[in-house]
């Protein structure tokens, strides 16, 4: 178990929760690091008392730094800033910065065979060869926080070596999936910033939000765990479960399946990567398995959601072909949210990318 961490990405609601958990378990947060949100930070750095604290964006720092004068606490800008931070010895380095912004301190992390705690999927996608090659070199511990390949890394746990034969991601589906494919598509039809926004059942930050109504965050997801996990695209399989319980599960080349249950709740597999290997009493609530109800499976549509059929086609391509995707989505979301583009668009703006290498 780890004794304090650094915590990138302190403001989103990964970085919001890991406090939860630090909270419940007492731990220290030696750093804090975010992009400009200086109200939250500053409670933040008040209430934790990190060594240092760092701010993407340089204006915000020197506001924080008038703010939290005398207080001990060393505030620094830009990405320099955010690369000490996560250069700092302390037991776990969790990386919950949103979108690729994050790779450069899982790089670093990773060249210092820290112990990352990664929030961050953008890292394993668009240089998920150099990162791993990275941590295999300097010895680094990789430990999944997304709670579908934690639940993977903890059916693993038991595995002793025994073949995988398959995967199996599971995906809600987001707020568009419907019981038919045309009920499907009249939902992304009208779809608005709001309404893709409105998860049905996790909260999460904007852009991870639209790319599960795009279904582009399971491709996403899809990548990591090929990187992850040393898997072909076709030995990983995405299956529909509208209700979050079963995070993802692992079948084995005799046909036993191992699966990992749990609520909807992100503290869960955040605390098992602070805690692990060790299990804790924490901030997340327990499952109720007889409250949970019938629990469903289905195969996704990929012509009503082809985002994830672009993201299994470039998934073998390597890392350039997988970057291009992660920030073609990451420009198309954005300008989505801001209503310049369609829903629709999204995947359109993201093929043309990839038509263009």
């Amino acid at each position: 178990m780890t004794d304090s961490i650094v915590l990138l990405g302190s403001t989103g609601s990964i970085g919001t929760q890991t406090l939860d958990v630090c909270r419940a378990l007492g731990l220290r947060v030696s750093a804090l690091a975010a992009g400009g949100n200086i109200g939250l930070l500053e409670r933040q750095a008040t209430e934790f008392h990190p060594e240092l604290v760092a701010v993407y964006d340089e204006n915000a720092a020197r506001a924080l730094e008038t703010r939290l004068r005398g207080s001990g606490v060393r505030v620094l800008s830009g990405e320099a800033g955010v690369l000490e931070a996560a250069r700092l010895d302390c037991g776990t380095i969790v990386n919950a910065v949103s979108g690729s912004a994050g790779l450069a301190p899982t790089l670093e992390a990773a060249r210092l065979g820290r112990r990352i705690a990664l929030a961050n999927k953008e890292s394993l996608v668009v240089a998920g060869e150099r990162v791993m090659a990275l941590a295999r070199e300097s010895g680094a511990e990789i430990i999944p926080v997304d709670s579908e390949h934690s639940a993977i890394f903890q059916c693993l746990q038991g595995a002793r070596g025994n073949k995988i034969k398959k995967l199996i991601l599971t995906a809600s589906g987001g707020p568009f999936y419907g019981k038919t494919r045309k009920e499907t598509l009249l939902k992304m039809r009208n779809a608005t910033p709001e309404t893709a926004l409105a998860h049905p059942n996790w909260s999460m930050g904007a852009k991870i939000s639209v790319d599960s109504a795009t279904m582009m965050n399971k491709g996403l997801e899809l990548i990591e765990a090929m990187r992850l996990f040393d898997l072909r695209a076709d030995e990983i399989e995405v299956l529909i479960h509208r209700q979050s319980i079963v995070h993802s599960a692992v079948e084995f080349e005799d046909g036993a399946v191992i699966a990992q249950l749990g609520a909807p709740d992100m503290r869960l597999p955040i605390q098992y990567a602070l805690t692990y290997p060790q299990r804790l009493p924490g901030a997340a609530p327990p499952l109720d398995l007889a409250a949970a109800g019938a629990l469903t499976f289905e195969k996704p549509d990929l012509d009503a959601f082809p985002c994830l059929a672009l993201a299994y086609e470039t998934a073998g391509r390597g890392d350039h072909a997988c970057r291009v995707l992660c920030e073609a989505d990451e420009r198309a979301v954005s300008m989505f949210l801001a209503g310049e583009i369609g829903f629709f668009d999204i995947c359109e703006y993201v093929k043309a990318a990839l038509a263009n290498i």
